[in-house]
């Protein structure tokens, strides 16, 4: 039986071909995205700007399309309208959360203006009725935006110790500077496609982080294997083999993500597809970074040679003469 393969089983790419040229890539990138963020800005959802949140209940199914047409009227800025699932709940229980971003000058929705959407969705589901609404001032919004890159940042700091303790500085400099590359890249996108940048997508950078250092560690451990296999091998040579080797397995796990994430942003819905937008464009920029950013890191840096363990053919050395 025949078993699918996306990359053959030898390969021998040369992956540090053009390694001048796409870790410069990477930098001219990286600081391409830094400025988008420094002069576009991004555009944040309703948990980074403040606004309020009303949830409803209706015995009608929730049209998630027919209530934001009937707020559109109403120019409330930035709407995220999501169906709630609830097991406990019965077939006359149908509840939605509404999320409406601050509006200009006040510190939440105005009482008149809730009334004005209740009325807007009752034409639409006469049934439908608040069960309550809260609002999210612009200071706690300020504090939800310095806490989230501080988790970012957080988790950032524990890989680099991780990295550390586990391999050598070299690359754990290598796998951070790779994870900076993820995460700055995919503000950038966001910042230039001005995509709703919100808690979600905080928790998409954090999945980032997680898949690409994943990808990083298991070609640095196959790199440390080779480096004790071939000591008088070149740093270069260990690990473009140290590449070819991982690459099916890269591929395959790369691919297969890929395919789920693909169905999530086209069926996904709305609510969702900025979540999903960033993991797929995480995980594209994560492989790459992984062979183009921290190896290549890694390979200016060198690192030191294991001397203490045999060669692979330690005692096997006259195998070959004739007795």
């Amino acid at each position: 039986m025949k078993r699918l393969k996306l990359v053959p089983e030898t390969t021998n790419f040369d992956f540090f071909r053009y390694s001048r040229a796409t870790l410069g890539g990477s930098i001219v990138a990286v600081l391409a995205a830094l400025v988008l963020w420094l002069t576009v800005g991004l555009n944040f959802g309703i948990d980074f700007q403040g606004g309020t949140t009303i949830r409803t209940e209706s015995t009608e199914a929730v049209d998630v399309g027919e209530y934001r047409d009937a707020l559109q009227p109403l120019g409330l800025g930035d709407v995220a309208i999501s169906e709630v699932f609830d097991p406990s709940f019965g077939p006359d229980e149908n509840v939605a959360m509404i999320r409406i971003q601050a509006q200009e000058g006040q510190e939440s929705v105005p009482a008149d203006t809730v009334s004005e959407i209740e009325t807007a969705l009752q034409e639409v589901d006469p049934s439908v009725s608040f069960t309550s609404v809260e609002s999210v001032g612009p200071k706690v919004s300020g504090e939800l935006v310095e806490t989230a890159f501080l988790a970012v940042g957080a988790s950032l700091l524990a890989i680099l110790i991780y990295i550390w303790l586990r391999f050598e500085w070299q690359f754990s400099v290598g796998a951070v500077a790779a994870l900076f590359h993820d995460v700055i890249l995919t503000i950038g996108i966001f910042s230039l496609l001005q995509i709703r940048f919100d808690l979600a997508t905080i928790a998409a950078l954090l999945t980032i982080v997680g898949y690409s250092i994943n990808d990083t560690v298991v070609i640095f451990d196959r790199v440390r294997e080779n480096l004790i296999k071939y000591k008088t091998k070149p740093l270069r040579d260990v690990m473009n083999l140290s590449v070819n080797e991982t690459l099916a397995r890269t591929v395959m796990t790369s691919g297969t993500t890929l395919i789920a994430l693909i169905a999530l942003l086209v069926l996904g819905g709305d609510v969702i597809r900025g979540f999903v937008f960033a993991i797929t464009w995480g995980v594209i920029v994560g492989t790459y970074s992984s062979v183009y950013v921290a190896k290549n890191i890694v390979l200016l840096l060198g690192t030191k040679r294991d001397w203490s363990k045999p060669d692979k053919t330690g005692g096997n050395q006259f195998a070959n003469v004739e007795s």
